[in-house]
This record gives structure tokens, sequence and C-alpha cells, in this order.
């Protein structure tokens, strides 16, 4: 298939028993194109190729049916042995992508305080605003920064607010 949409149409019309897919398709993702596929055709198996073992789209298509994941520059070998395992009923998923997943999935431990506090950034609260929200002093909402960025392994605020919506940690 030239692009997503294609592939989701040609499922349709071919009824195969596994389609490798390209996270990275034009006019329609891989993840996408992989919701849609299982939805019409959950008998179908979806293995995922990309070049990326640390895409946030990777994820998406993992958590939208694919069956297994590989990496393009994996030996043909590693990509015959995912479909034969995944035709049998197993998910087959390259170790490097596995352990980002891992490393993805791990939620860390934050207190509710914490929490609320995150929350407060992904809304887009100040410190000073933080302060006053939790009757607490601005040097104490730097602290629990501070610890909640070492916790979930963010550098600044923004990647705290992108992390802690991407694992879940808050809702919006």
């Amino acid at each position: 298939a030239a692009n997503g949409e294609d592939a989701v149409r040609l499922v349709g019309e071919l009824a195969p028993d596994v389609v490798i897919m390209d996270l990275m398709m034009p006019v329609l993702d891989g993840a996408e194109a992989t919701r849609r596929i299982v939805s019409v055709r959950p008998e179908t198996k979806v293995i995922i190729l990309s070049s990326f073992g640390s895409s946030a789209d990777m994820v998406r298509a993992l958590e939208n049916g694919a069956v297994g994941a590989q990496m393009k520059e994996a030996p043909t070998d590693d990509l015959i042995s995912a479909i034969h395992a995944v035709v049998d009923g197993k998910r087959d998923i390259a170790p490097e992508i596995q352990q980002y997943l891992d490393a993805e999935t791990t939620a860390p431990e934050l207190t509710s305080r914490q929490l609320g506090i995150l929350q407060s950034v992904v809304r887009g609260l100040t410190n000073k605003e933080i302060a006053a929200q939790f009757d607490l002093s601005p040097i104490s909402v730097k602290k629990y920064l501070s610890t909640i960025f070492a916790k979930i392994g963010a550098a600044n605020r923004t990647e705290a607010a992108a992390i802690a919506l991407r694992k879940n940690l808050v809702k919006i």
C-alpha cells in the first residue's frame, strides 16, 4: 500500500492474516491505520515497523491493536520470527522497543500533593499561583517541583507536563 488509507482498503479487499505496517505512512499514519484495520478485521495481525524504538506513535500503534513491533534495521530473520509468533497468537516486540515501552508504562510514585502540583503545572499555573492554591510558600513549590521532576525524569515544566499527559498521571 502506498499510504495508510490504501492499507486499510486493501485489508478489506484481501483479508490478510498479517499486515506489516510502516509506522510513518503518508495520508494516514501507521498507528491510526492499525486502529482502523483491527476494528474492521480483528483477526488480521498487525506488525509495526519503525526506525524509532522510542516513539509515542509506536506506543499508540500497540494500544490500537498491533501485536508486533520490529525495527526496520532488524535482520530479516527477526521479521520472519515475528510473523510466525503473531500467527501463533503471541505478541512479538523487538527488545529495544520493549525496553522503551517498559520505561513509558512505569508510572512514577507521586504523592497526592505532588500529583496536585503537577496537575497545576499542566494547567499552566505559575509557582506563585500554585503556592496560593496549596497554601505553600513559593520556595516550597520549587522544592516540590524539583522532586517531581526528578521522579518523572523531566528537565523543566514543559517536559513535566508532556510526561504527565503521556503517562496519564493527570487529567486535563
